[in-house]
């Protein structure tokens, strides 16, 4: 005789602290796992878990993560509403909306959604050509996977989709038969995509390469550089795979120098410069490491740019990294020719804009030279952030008189 089904369990139920219920009604879209008072029973990865307050009322929905300290990644706050595949599509739509006017047909790479901020916790996508690069933080989504692709194979037909991960799921999406660098939709792509950004073309690793294949968040800084770079001498300091250098050399540079540790990163510089022939200006690649070099080296900019990897991945490292921002502008500061100019950034989330901002400034004061402020940036409009802990990219501008 078959066995009745099973009943179906109950809907996951959370009571949180206080506090938590003030962050969530203000908008905030985490949970962390020491603010959940009581649950109803184990939740699995992935599950739709709903909030209840104080006086047993819906306060949000999210996914919940059993594997992480952040337990909760809210997807809506205020009246209930259903969470389907129709809600995601609109939600998804919206993100395509926000960016359909950023861009021109010189354009195909860029972020189209940008986890937290268009209402996808805990999942970025990038486009590269015809390539989505989906990058997962969480197991949550690996339920999800299948409607997610859904909705991406629709909008964007004919598109591969490549999936990454975070580091620390990639035990976990073994056992879902999932690995880092996987094309979940379409043909592998056999080796680096090529995209455009603002009419220049670049290669991106989107198997293997870092983030989803490379840093699309500094485009708008690039830009500016490139503004900035006619007839001088050009430093790309951390050059990864030669963006900013690209644009200097459009920009009329004289001379660009890509200055980085990783001999990997150099060759897709070159690669890069390659892929655009004409820039007219000389392109020299240095392996070193950066701090050292700007130490010993006596040659002299007209334009250095400080783009470094984070230097503070976690909040006790927060104060070291100030100190290195600090050290890093003094040293690029002497390596910089009367009338140059000084573009420092950081990806440091836990170094603040105005922290960061003002430890670049008192490397200036302190070397005695006259200089004015340019401009400061953040956020890219394809990357904006809509809560304090996705707030991560700043750069400032400085020029110093002749």
């Amino acid at each position: 005789m078959s066995q009745p089904p099973a009943p179906p369990r109950p809907r996951l139920r959370l009571r949180v602290s206080a506090p938590a219920e003030a962050h969530l009604r203000a908008g905030h879209p985490w949970l962390y796992e020491g603010s959940v008072r009581e649950q109803n029973r184990e939740g699995e990865a992935g599950e739709l878990a709903v909030v209840y307050d104080r006086r047993d009322r819906f306060l949000a929905i999210g996914l919940y993560d059993p594997h992480s300290p952040l337990r909760l990644r809210v997807l809506h706050t205020g009246l209930p509403l259903n969470v389907d595949e129709a809600w995601w599509g609109a939600r998804l739509d919206a993100a395509l909306h926000r960016r359909a006017a950023l861009f021109g047909p010189d354009t195909d790479g860029y972020r189209v959604v940008n986890g937290e901020s268009d209402g996808f916790p805990g999942a970025v996508i990038d486009r590269y050509a015809d390539t989505l690069v989906l990058k997962l933080y969480t197991a949550a989504w690996f339920p999800h996977l299948p409607l997610l692709l859904g909705l991406l194979e629709s909008r964007f037909p004919g598109f591969r989709v490549v999936l990454r991960l975070s580091r620390n799921i990639g035990e976990l999406a073994q056992g879902a038969g999932l690995r880092d660098g996987l094309t979940v939709v379409g043909r592998e792509p056999g080796g680096p995509v090529v995209f455009r950004e603002t009419g220049l073309r670049f290669e991106a690793d989107v198997v293997k390469g870092q983030k989803t294949g490379f840093f699309l968040d500094q485009r708008e800084n690039r830009r500016r550089v490139e503004g900035l770079a006619g007839g001088r001498r050009v430093l790309n300091a951390f050059s990864f795979s030669g963006g900013f250098s690209l644009y200097a050399a459009r920009g009329g540079a004289r001379e660009v120098v890509s200055l980085d540790l990783s001999a990997h990163a150099l060759a897709g510089a070159e690669r890069n410069f390659a892929l655009n022939p004409g820039l007219g200006a000389a392109h020299e690649t240095v392996r070193a490491d950066v701090f050292e070099w700007l130490g010993q080296t006596r040659r002299e900019f007209d334009l250095v740019v400080l783009d470094p990897p984070s230097l503070a991945r976690r909040e006790a490292e927060r104060e070291g990294a100030v100190r290195a921002y600090g050290k890093l502008a003094a040293d690029g500061l002497r390596r910089l020719a009367p009338g140059g100019i000084l573009v420092s950034a950081s990806c440091s989330a836990h170094v603040s804009a105005e922290e960061f901002w003002e430890v670049v400034r008192g490397a200036a004061r302190r070397s005695g030279r006259r200089w004015r402020e340019l401009r400061t940036s953040r956020h890219a409009p394809d990357h904006h952030a809509s809560f304090p802990e996705a707030e991560y990219l700043k750069a400032i501008f400085l020029h110093f008189e002749a």
